[in-house]
């Protein structure tokens, strides 16, 4: 009788341990489910936003580099923008719609295998359907980001005459919105924010000074 009473105890003592424990890794894997989650909209905006911001901005140093001409760098961001636009939404639909099909076509072999299952399966299998990437949304997404980096260099030049003014005024904007966009990035995803900033800043000044130099080179051979 004792010794029922002692198994007894230790299962009643021993259920909020399981509970607790059971807890934990229900919120661990909820927890790495929502970062994985964050990762796919967060890559297409952080990254897409910086490839705006660097590439715009190192065109329009590399025009600045051999024409002094504020139409003519103005001109040639927008071209910047409108092309980078295109371009990362024309990539990121292609790549999305590429991988639904995969995903797609794998799910469709998988129904295939695995008929006459019970109703939960069925109703996971359209809750897979519904969280399948979309790529009209995605191509979107990229091409936006990608608008919002490269204004920053635009606006940061549109008002000023002064060449030399200019280009000063268009490093130190592209430098800000660098380390906020490296910041960004790091909060979001939970990475050490100082090595992420400097990576982006050191990163956008290798470009531009790359583009600004061999323009530079170019333009003063007389090719």
């Amino acid at each position: 009788m004792a010794s029922d009473h002692s198994s007894l105890n230790q299962t009643k003592l021993g259920l909020p341990n399981n509970d607790l424990e059971q807890q934990q890794t229900l919120e661990a894997e909820t927890e790495d489910f929502d970062y994985s989650k964050r990762s796919q909209w967060l890559r297409a905006a952080v990254l897409g936003a910086n490839d705006g911001l660097v590439s715009t901005a190192s065109l329009m140093m590399g025009v600045g580099a051999v024409k002094q001409d504020i139409k003519v760098m103005i001109l040639t961001g927008f071209a910047g923008l409108v092309a980078g636009a295109c371009s990362m939404a024309i990539g990121e639909f292609v790549s999305v719609y590429s991988q639904l099909d995969i995903e797609v076509a794998q799910m469709k072999r998988d129904n295939g295998r695995n008929n006459g299952r019970h109703r939960d399966e069925e109703e996971e299998d359209e809750k897979e359907k519904e969280s399948l990437p979309n790529p009209i949304h995605a191509a979107a997404a990229s091409a936006l980001a990608f608008s919002v980096g490269a204004l920053v260099p635009l606006l940061a030049a549109s008002f000023i005459r002064e060449y030399k003014v200019r280009l000063g005024v268009v490093l130190g904007a592209v430098s800000f919105a660098l380390v906020v966009f490296g910041w960004l990035g790091a909060v979001l995803g939970k990475a050490p924010t100082l090595r992420s900033c400097v990576r982006v800043l050191v990163g956008g000044w290798v470009a531009m000074a790359i583009t600004f130099g061999l323009t530079k080179l170019i333009g003063s051979s007389g090719l």
